[in-house]
């Protein structure tokens, strides 16, 4: 039952799309069709990432309140009912980034399936209204073949996964310095290193050991999610607390 809804609602709707994009590519090269259906996807996640990022930056905005609230010295009920005022007040939700990864994975899930398993477009899988491309040129601008493995593309995926994490929201952390952080951002700057530094160890090793056309989704994907950060960066926000207007860029 799961796997019929999964592939009648992305699985197979992405790899028609796919198979449409190589049919117009002149040359059916399916490495400009990989990049297109990447772009194509982050297009549509777009409104909800850029959504994800300006909440992050609303809550830093937020944070002299919350802490403000969390040494009042009122009760955990009353701390947790007030901050959530807070963030009803100025229409913010801490768990919106959770939102977004729960829309986002199955997704991502599905396209990724799409080029591990191989690209190929048999008639059993492709609606009635998308020809079966007649040209299939694997060899992405005639220098890359993406249906085996490439060291290059992979080693890219893993350069630009270390840029993509560089340009993330940096974790919040401790303004009194006389205090050790809390497990919550111990645990935040922790996954910001490994996310930095070990993930995309990891992903030039996945990339290169399954396929170029893997490489290049997640090269495509990681420049798209860099441009859509230095995008979020030139954007200002602001909040009003207690009168006064705070106004910041989303990312400092």
């Amino acid at each position: 039952m799961l796997s019929n809804i999964w592939n009648i609602v992305l699985y197979k709707p992405l790899v028609n799309i796919l198979a449409f994009f190589v049919s117009i590519i002149p040359g059916g090269d399916v490495g400009i069709a990989v990049i297109i259906l990447t772009i194509f996807v982050k297009a549509l996640l777009f409104p909800l990432s850029q959504r994800s990022i300006e909440n992050q930056a609303k809550m830093k905005l937020l944070e002299p309140e919350i802490n403000s609230i969390k040494k009042s010295g009122a009760s955990k009920e009353e701390q947790a009912k007030q901050t959530m005022e807070l963030y009803k007040k100025h229409k913010t939700n801490p768990f919106s980034g959770c939102l977004l990864v729960l829309i986002q994975i199955p997704i991502i899930f599905a396209l990724y399936f799409v080029f591990y398993k191989g690209i190929r477009f048999d008639s059993g899988i492709l609606y009635s209204f998308i020809h079966t491309p007649t040209n299939i040129n694997m060899n992405f601008l005639g220098v890359v073949d993406i249906g085996g493995k490439s060291l290059v593309l992979a080693i890219l995926a893993g350069v630009s996964q270390f840029f993509q994490a560089y340009f993330m929201p940096k974790p919040n952390v401790s303004s009194d310095s006389n205090k050790k952080g809390s497990f919550q951002e111990s645990f935040s700057k922790s996954m910001n290193m490994q996310m930095k530094y070990i993930f995309p160890i990891l992903v030039t090793f996945i990339a290169y050991r399954i396929s170029g056309a893997i490489a290049l989704y997640w090269v495509t994907s990681n420049v798209f999610a860099i441009g859509q950060q230095i995008h979020a960066r030139r954007k200002k926000l602001s909040i009003t607390v207690h009168g006064h207007k705070i106004e910041t860029v989303v990312e400092k």
